[in-house]
């Protein structure tokens, strides 16, 4: 008997009006793909729109009337796991409600990090945009399967200056 495949969802953040081809193509297969903010332009969402459905809300930098459209925080049920996106981790940290949630993916650090706890698995999938100081471009994956959730950072290959 075969193995259900798992549900995956491309995370990507930060991309502050640069959709790098590699993040692209690290995101291609998706499922579902969730932006965390600091968007910089619409076409992105499109671009992004193109590989799967999105789920993307307004970050600090997102300005404009295509970015009004955007909430500053989702919550979203992806393959019977909820997932609340958020930009700045640290407004949830001061007013969240978590009921139910499984995964919070978040951006504005631009740093890529995984960390479970409480039980609930915390997601940034760090900056596809452009680099900030020495830290790497990275996007991330989010495995849903049997009601587990998994997750996966993947740093782009992209020239170091």
């Amino acid at each position: 008997m075969k193995a259900a495949r798992a549900f995956t969802v491309g995370l990507i953040s930060d991309t502050h009006g640069l959709l790098r081809p590699e993040a692209l193509a690290a995101l291609e297969g998706s499922d579902h793909v969730v932006h965390a903010g600091d968007i910089g332009d619409a076409a992105i969402l499109e671009a992004l729109a193109a590989i799967a459905p999105v789920t993307a809300v307004r970050g600090n930098n997102d300005t404009g009337p295509w970015a009004r459209k955007l909430r500053e925080r989702e919550t979203v049920e992806l393959a019977g796991t909820r997932i609340h996106v958020i930009h700045d981790l640290a407004a949830l940290r001061r007013d969240g409600r978590l009921d139910g949630v499984r995964v919070v993916v978040s951006g504005h650090s631009h740093v890529p990090r995984t960390v479970e706890e409480d039980g609930i698995l915390y997601v940034n999938p760090g900056s596809a945009g452009p680099r900030r100081f020495r830290l790497p471009v990275s996007v991330g994956r989010l495995e849903i399967a049997k009601g587990a959730a998994r997750a996966r950072l993947l740093e782009l290959a992209i020239a170091r200056p």
